[in-house]
């Protein structure tokens, strides 16, 4: 799989077709960290990591991604609900039948499913990218259906690169450079120095200075939003310095890149930190 980069931070769910012709129209939804692997375990079995559902019906093609996810929670959620619309209680306002019509396609079913978990929360609030893998497979959304706005529809595979000691020896020197330049900065909102280990994010506008703690700014936005109370993620706002507004998505840019470590194994059970965790409700 080669196009647009895959990086640390990625985090998906997809949707496999099977194209062997004994089981001709199967599907399979998973979670991943990374696209590229993850579908040759599929295609290798369950002596390669592949599922036990998936090794005795290879091969298989991934033809949809949904990335942006913020962490692997969200994103196993999002993976459960998929995977099981007549039980989760997200859908529990659906207008149409959660199960598969008598004419469906298990292909169309689960697109059909996808659009209408795009519509609801907490997913329907997150930057994410609905990515037709191979495009030969897409459905067009029901125009009664549309992805929420700040969700864009992209094309074409996702790409690993892979990180070797130089590049992150690179990584390391131009880190040490910003830490000067950070530790003299302040955030917009609270007017807190900035420390190295923080979250931050930056005005899209490169003529904007503006920098500010991403969850400084995520709670002005709500707040000018009169969304406090109500939700937990923005999905615009304007940046106080240059006084342009933007979508959420255009601060945070959600990770399209999987940067992969020959020298580190990575499972796609991810529990990183991240910082919408000090957003989650308890």
């Amino acid at each position: 799989m080669e196009g647009v980069k895959t990086a640390e931070g990625f985090h998906g769910v997809y949707l496999l077709n099977c194209v062997n012709p004994r089981y001709r129209g199967h599907t399979y939804i998973g979670y991943t960290v990374n696209p590229a692997r993850r579908i040759k375990q599929h295609n290798g079995g369950v002596d390669k990591g592949g599922a036990h559902k998936t090794s005795r019906k290879k091969p298989w093609e991934m033809i949809l991604i949904v990335h942006g996810f913020p962490n692997d929670v969200i994103a196993l959620q999002f993976e459960w609900a998929w995977q099981n619309p007549q039980r989760t209680r997200r859908l529990k306002n659906m207008t149409g039948p959660r199960s598969k019509r008598t004419k469906e396609s298990k292909v169309s079913h689960c697109f059909r499913i996808l659009s209408e978990l795009l519509q609801v929360g907490p997913w329907n609030r997150l930057s994410l990218t609905i990515r037709w893998l191979i495009q030969d497979y897409e459905i067009k959304f029901d125009p009664c259906r549309q992805p929420p706005i700040h969700m864009p529809i992209a094309y074409g595979p996702l790409k690993t690169v892979t990180s070797n000691s130089k590049t992150k020896n690179k990584k390391t020197e131009d880190d040490e450079i910003c830490v000067s330049m950070y530790q003299s900065k302040r955030c917009c909102v609270c007017s807190r120095k900035m420390q190295t280990q923080d979250s931050t994010v930056h005005c899209p506008n490169q003529d904007c200075t503006m920098v500010v703690h991403t969850i400084c700014l995520a709670k002005t936005f709500i707040e000018e939003n009169h969304e406090d109370g109500l939700f937990v993620l923005p999905l615009q706002g304007k940046c106080s310095s240059c006084n342009l507004e933007y979508l959420w998505r255009d601060f945070v840019k959600p990770s399209e890149t999987i940067q992969e470590n020959p020298d580190l194994i990575c499972d796609d059970d991810d529990d990183e930190s991240h910082w919408t965790d000090v957003l989650k409700k308890t």
